[in-house]
């Protein structure tokens, strides 16, 4: 988990250097066509039986609720200080437990919407609304937290039917076409060095997805989730090492407290499934 944590912080310092020269949407495209082009030997070596599904329309959607959140996480990196993107970024579970309540009339008990609250009285601590105007990138980053709680969701809908490798070959080749079109309006070729580092971007995003995968696989969230909080340290740390952006006690503290509730929610949540499943 933790060196899921740093590929995932090193795929957003790529992106932060690379939008100086190309734009956010350009950067989404690239990092998911050489994805495919990384998970290709995966998805050749399973053949046609990796394709196998009767939900395409689901598989689709997945992956333009991604695409959406995707561009606007990416834009909310060129202009706004790592930190503060990967502390606001931690509300995206908080975002699916109320989502899950409402499409899926799911029962969110007491102590899990006080950690909700919690987690968002967070969010107003980093955003300081009645002090500072709020930053469109910020706004972005919440956004596209929402949007990802809504893919959580369908992924949640297609793990009942379809295997975690058919999800994720389906959501990398609809990503690559998606994201495509968005990019087309700012397209301009990559030169040099610039390429080497949408190749490391690519890389280092596809490499904490698979150790994302498992951490899970080798141990129970209780376990492994408190250690997501390494984002924020590595954020910060370069952050201030390439980009000479400085982490206010604020965003420190706000970040605390979101990824607390959150913690405790998605903890909470393995609890009662195992419970539930116990009881099946």
């Amino acid at each position: 988990m933790l060196c899921s944590t740093i590929m995932f912080s090193m795929m957003h310092v790529c992106v932060r250097f690379l939008s100086a020269e190309l734009h956010p949407f350009e950067i989404a495209f690239f990092r998911n066509f050489l994805a495919v082009i990384f998970l290709l030997p995966l998805i050749m070596r399973n053949g046609a039986e990796l394709l196998k599904t009767q939900h395409i329309k689901w598989h689709l959607l997945r992956a333009g609720l991604n695409v959406v959140a995707m561009l606007m996480f990416f834009y909310a990196l060129s202009i706004t200080p790592l930190a503060i993107v990967q502390a606001l970024s931690f509300t995206a579970p908080l975002f699916a437990t109320m989502m899950a309540a409402v499409l899926l009339r799911e029962k969110v008990r007491l102590r899990r919407w006080m950690a909700i609250a919690i987690g968002f009285t967070g969010v107003m601590i980093i955003l300081q609304p009645t002090a500072r105007p709020v930053e469109t990138g910020e706004l972005l980053v919440l956004a596209s937290a929402s949007i990802w709680a809504l893919t959580m969701i369908v992924i949640k809908r297609l793990s009942n039917t379809d295997s975690p490798l058919t999800i994720t070959a389906y959501v990398s080749m609809f990503l690559t076409v998606l994201s495509l079109i968005p990019a087309l309006f700012f397209w301009q070729w990559p030169q040099g060095a610039q390429w080497g580092w949408l190749l490391f971007a690519a890389l280092t995003g596809t490499l904490g997805q698979l150790l994302l995968a498992k951490a899970f696989a080798y141990a129970e969230t209780s376990v492994v989730l408190p250690f997501d909080f390494g984002k924020i340290v590595w954020s910060a740390s370069m952050g201030y090492l390439f980009f000479g952006e400085y982490i206010s006690a604020y965003t420190i503290a706000g970040a605390i407290i979101i990824f607390g509730g959150a913690c405790y929610v998605a903890i909470r949540e393995r609890q009662l499934e195992k419970a539930a499943n116990a009881g099946v």
